[in-house]
């Protein structure tokens, strides 16, 4: 494989994997029983 394929499939494979996270968190933030968990979580710190 040249050098600069293997470049932009990995390049390739990092921005999927970002963009699947995004989706996932933002997934997440649309369910209100999740946000007031985390808050929860969060408030037990202090």
């Amino acid at each position: 494989m040249q050098p600069r394929i293997r470049h932009h499939l990995v390049r390739a494979g990092w921005l999927s994997a970002a963009t699947l996270a995004l989706l996932a968190v933002f997934a997440l933030y649309t369910r209100p029983a999740f946000l007031v968990t985390l808050v929860d979580q969060l408030w037990a710190c202090f």
